[in-house]
């Protein structure tokens, strides 16, 4: 997948330093120029072999390895370089090679000393701010089901859009082209299979002259209604090329086009008006209502070797002016391959965000103006090899990834995808503790509820007080924590898009609820017209039934009180059944029957004299509970 990560761009090859160049790297560094790097390492070999090769050949090996996605010969070539450099770039891949092997820790060593040296790249800030990042992704679970689809080729394949029951995808299996010099492979070109009914793809067609040419074609994107196709495509085609003024080799870019579908096929191509030839514009995306185009650029002005940028579609069809995402989004390394989907969330593949090794696929969304935090998407989905072309349909669950991980058919494969879990998740920390001393409280119950009451998990607290939940972005949840000898309390959560909410709980001892003769609870609401327990009564009731059994002496009365709606005769009835279904509830809980009774008051004791203009916050102030202590009062 390298090819496709610089293709036709001059950045990597001015990435270490070419003063060693000399008669006797010429031939090599002439292939290496015209980005043949697999020619280009026979020859750099061929000076090792020799014992002609110093560190500018061995790195020079790291890059043509690291181009072509060797992972292993780029590791080994890129330490033998770095025992006489410093060069930082050199440093960051290396660090990415031993990612991509596996080697987490040493990775982690040489990312530190990248920090070190290049203290304010985007990569190395957010390395520092959490260098223990990579157990926190392992862990956090399988997200996706991946398996690798029937219709790869030995060659590199990847994309996968779906539109109007048709497959469309990029593959380089097309043996009638040229090879690439690159890695040797046919160019890409665009193809076509039609879904059957059994959600299998069959009818592979090559899309015709039109669309592809002798030259790279790549991933397509289209308008709402399928009528309009987006694609990148190399610009030798239209003969826009730069021209290297040190070797004279011309260097294409990649550019965007778009073509309308016709009775007889799709049209002849109209290139977008932000194409030129010193900078690639590729990997389109439109948005779901056809307004926006996403696409992936290193036009002058950006972050790093490619950023994300957006242009407006407008009605007529022509495209406004590209706009960058900005420094959230976007790194010193490079971003590609964006997708925005139905629910307006934005995927794309980066090597510059914390990931498992090379290109690894992250999820944002644009929220009042502003990108959500940037979250990976996890293994299985991301790899330690290149993951991109992220696709995904919001409703079902199901997409595609293409990836150069191990196992594959080819160079590049696509996998089908189904989504099992929530991309965007927060982590909510509750730690809990005492309010007095301020001491964790360990193995206290948290129980996160929704907004009505219904658990979603339970958790006991640790040593440290902390218990952790995860759930999905912009969920509004609470949590309901107990503990015995401390009055329970519920927590209202927010719903977010952070990472991480935390959530400090601090528990009164029970005691605290016995004021003089009375136990305090927070307000025992009823429904109108109603005498039944609620779930939020009940929450309250269990303060009750709590000390009662702390203390086994202690003898209740609860008194019912109704609001002044309705006659005074109903009401006194109605307060009697509150009162009595307030009693057997506490007996129910396992305190014997002798230890509370209950008295309906009726309306004979508001809490709020407002007559008939009383509001209804008024009203349920006066339907409320008293626990009176007739005996056995511990302050006594």
């Amino acid at each position: 997948m390298k090819k496709l990560i610089t293709l036709f761009t001059v950045a990597l090859l001015s990435s270490l330093s070419l003063t060693a160049q000399n008669k006797a790297t010429k031939k090599a560094d002439k292939h290496f120029s015209r980005l043949e790097f697999i020619k280009a390492a026979e020859d750099y070999h061929s000076l090792v072999e020799k014992g002609e090769a110093d560190t500018y050949v061995y790195g020079q090996l790291g890059e043509c390895y690291y181009n072509i996605y060797n992972t292993e010969e780029a590791e080994r070539w890129y330490a033998k370089a770095l025992t006489d450099s410093e060069n930082p770039e050199m440093i960051y891949k290396y660090s990415q090679m031993l990612k991509a092997n596996g080697k987490y820790d040493e990775s982690n060593q040489w990312m530190a000393k990248f920090a070190e040296m290049r203290p304010g790249d985007d990569r190395a800030l957010a390395f520092k701010a959490n260098p223990n990042y990579l157990p926190k992704l392992l862990d956090k679970g399988k997200k996706f089901n991946v398996q690798n689809l029937e219709i790869n080729s030995e060659t590199s394949d990847f994309g996968g859009t779906l539109q109007g029951g048709k497959l469309y995808i990029t593959s380089a299996r097309n043996t009638s082209r040229r090879t690439y010099g690159w890695n040797g492979q046919p160019f890409l070109d665009i193809y076509e299979y039609t879904v059957s009914s059994d959600g299998s793809y069959v009818g592979e067609r090559l899309l015709g002259n039109r669309i592809n040419t002798k030259y790279h074609e790549g991933i397509v994107s289209f308008s709402p209604d399928g009528k309009t196709m987006y694609f990148s495509r190399e610009s030798y085609f239209d003969n826009l090329y730069e021209k290297d003024t040190l070797t004279k080799n011309k260097i294409s870019v990649l550019n965007l086009y778009r073509s309308t579908l016709l009775s007889d096929g799709w049209s002849e191509v109209d290139p977008l008006p932000f194409n030129s030839n010193n900078y690639s514009v590729k990997n389109p995306s439109v948005s779901s209502d056809g307004k926006t185009l996403y696409f992936a650029s290193n036009m002058p002005g950006g972050f790093g070797d490619f950023d994300i940028y957006k242009a407006a579609i407008n009605d007529d069809g022509t495209l406004g002016e590209p706009m960058n995402l900005g420094q959230k989004v976007n790194t010193e390394g490079q971003e590609m391959f964006p997708y925005i989907s139905s629910d307006n969330s934005l995927y794309f593949s980066s090597n510059g965000h914390l990931g498992l090794g090379g290109l690894d696929v992250f999820q944002t969304k644009e929220i009042d103006g502003k990108m959500a935090p940037i979250r990976n998407a996890g293994v299985p989905l991301n790899s330690n090899g290149d993951d991109f072309a992220f696709r995904l349909n919001e409703e079902t669950g199901e997409g595609f990834v293409s990836s150069n991980r191990d196992g594959g058919q080819g160079s590049d494969d696509i996998y089908g995808v189904k989504k099992l879990q929530p991309i965007c998740d927060v982590l909510i920390t509750a730690t809990v503790s005492d309010s007095k001393t301020g001491n964790p409280i360990s193995g206290a119950l948290v129980n996160l509820q929704d907004t009505e009451g219904n658990s979603i998990s339970t958790k006991t607290t640790n040593a440290d007080g902390i218990a952790e939940f995860i759930i999905e972005c912009e969920t509004s949840t609470q949590l309901e924590v107990t503990m015995e000898d401390y009055e329970s309390t519920m927590v209202s959560v927010d719903g977010s898009n952070e990472e991480e909410v935390n959530v400090s709980v601090s528990l009164d001892p029970i005691e605290k609820i016995i004021v003089m003769d009375q136990i305090e609870l927070n307000p025992i609401y009823f429904d109108f017209d109603k005498s039944n327990i609620t779930a939020k009564a009940a929450f309250e009731l269990d303060k009750l039934v709590q000390i009662m059994k702390k203390y086994p002496e202690m003898v209740i009365k609860a008194n019912s009180h109704t609001d002044s709606r309705g006659s005074a005769s109903y009401n006194q009835g109605l307060s009697e059944r509150r009162a009595k279904t307030t009693v057997q509830y506490v007996i129910s809980k396992g305190i014997d029957a002798s230890r509370i009774t209950g008295e309906g008051k009726g309306e004979n004791d508001l809490k709020v004299k407002c007559g008939s203009n009383c509001s209804e916050e008024e009203h349920q102030m006066n339907r409320r509970s008293e626990f009176i202590i007739t005996s056995g009062n511990p302050n006594s």
